[in-house]
């Protein structure tokens, strides 16, 4: 049978989970942050040079390096059935996808992680998923395994917050704190008054409805503030932005960098 999704479990338990957002699409850094002890990693290709056959390596290198908890979390470019299929047969459990703004499209972003007659997911033969065919129940269990967080970016989508929580299927609901400000017309000021207020207030509505909430934060402070609040899937740091941080200020301290190392995105 597949995998158990120690990660879809947690959520329902309400165990907050602390994450790492990876924008680097090479497997030898997957393996490496794996090995930190993060309970999830998002591994990203909506903002990143990535395709399923990296992903297939990194998702394999994550198994290689990975402590005994971390789970692979895959956002897809978008809410594309296409795509979904081509990561879920590689051997992804949980998606998030990216700029939901109605029930309808959430509604899509299930039914294309379910094997009818419960949603679209085309049936695929000796993937990696099913241990190359030699799991002969995963067809059979594979649903139940699917983890769904579902990506709201703007303020209409807030709006609606309750009807896309509602769908059957949803396990989370993401706030895409950058996204958002835009969207509030304060393009990169994640910690502007309406903003934060707008975070919270999400949480809140979220763990209302039953679901799990989750967001990026690079500031510690306001990331645990978010987890406090009930946020059950926080990231709190990017391996670009880490790695980026720590070569500019190790070239500062010897007078040297590219003149922008205090640079906040």
């Amino acid at each position: 049978m597949p995998t158990q999704n120690q990660f879809k479990q947690a959520l329902r338990e309400k165990r907050a989970q602390v994450g790492l957002w990876s924008t680097l699409p090479f497997p030898f850094v997957s393996e490496l942050i794996a090995g930190a002890g993060f309970d999830w990693l998002l591994l990203d290709t909506e903002h990143t040079a990535s395709d399923p056959v990296v992903m297939q390596q990194q998702l394999q290198a994550v198994d290689a390096g990975r402590c005994a908890n971390t789970s692979a979390v895959v956002r897809p470019a978008w809410n594309d059935a296409v795509l979904v299929k081509r990561y879920l047969d590689i051997g992804a459990q949980t998606l998030l996808f990216p700029f939901v703004q109605t029930p309808e499209e959430a509604a899509a972003a299930v039914a294309a992680t379910r094997y009818p007659p419960r949603g679209i997911r085309g049936m695929g033969g000796t993937m990696r998923a099913s241990r190359f065919g030699r799991d002969s129940h995963y067809v059979r269990d594979a649903d139940d395994q699917m983890c769904v967080l579902v990506q709201l970016e703007t303020e209409e989508a807030l709006e609606r917050l309750e009807d896309i929580a509602a769908v059957d299927g949803v396990d989370g609901i993401f706030i895409g704190p950058a996204d958002l400000s835009a969207s509030m017309g304060v393009a990169g000021d994640v910690h502007h008054p309406r903003v934060r207020a707008a975070i919270d207030d999400a949480i809140s509505r979220i763990l209302a409805c039953g679901k799990a909430p989750g967001l990026l934060m690079l500031d510690e402070k306001r990331a645990q503030q978010c987890l406090d609040l009930g946020a059950l899937f926080v990231a709190v740091g990017t391996d670009q932005v880490l790695l980026r941080k720590s070569t500019d200020d190790l070239a500062g301290r010897f007078g040297r960098g590219p003149g922008y190392a205090d640079a906040s995105y």
